[in-house]
């Protein structure tokens, strides 16, 4: 129900607001307006979202939680769709979204919102840890390979270019 509700209601707003402002400042400024927070988001989207997937990365490399920073990812990805979406009420949601503190407002409500029934890092219980340099990691092998499997060493199929040897 809520999401017809704003599937109806965010049309509406918008031609509103076009109206409105198309009414005071005329329609080349207004549409340059709008193409212009278009290009200004698109860039905050850019930059906003690589940062948000370091941190992502990060969080994975530290065996840390991702919920967060997950979190934060999606909501840019929204921010960007709000801002390349035309109207004036979809790019004010859309640059909100790409304040990190809305963001985190934003997180805790959802926490206190959303149950979440299992969360589980690692394979199995106790603490996880990757082997490290110096680890010995005891392991059995097999050579499966026979004197058929063996392929002859690989030939250029051109002429070098020069700059590399063949």
């Amino acid at each position: 129900m809520w999401l017809f509700v704003a599937f109806l209601a965010i049309p509406i707003i918008e031609i509103a607001l076009f109206i409105q402002v198309g009414g005071l400042i005329g329609l080349w400024p207004t549409l340059a307006i709008v193409v212009l927070t278009a290009v200004l988001g698109t860039w905050l989207v850019r930059s906003q979202g690589a940062q948000a997937l370091n941190n992502v990365r990060r969080s994975f490399s530290d065996l840390r939680d991702p919920t967060e920073p997950l979190a934060h990812g999606a909501m840019i990805l929204v921010a960007g769709v709000l801002l390349l979406t035309p109207g004036f009420f979809t790019d004010a949601m859309g640059f909100a979204l790409l304040a990190p503190p809305v963001r985190s407002a934003v997180i805790n409500y959802l926490r206190k919102h959303v149950k979440v029934q299992r969360f589980e890092m690692g394979g199995g219980p106790g603490p996880q840890r990757r082997p490290g340099p110096g680890d010995v990691i005891d392991g059995d092998y097999e050579d499966v390979t026979s004197p058929d499997d063996v392929l002859p060493p690989k030939q250029p199929t051109h002429s070098g270019s020069g700059w590399t040897k063949h």
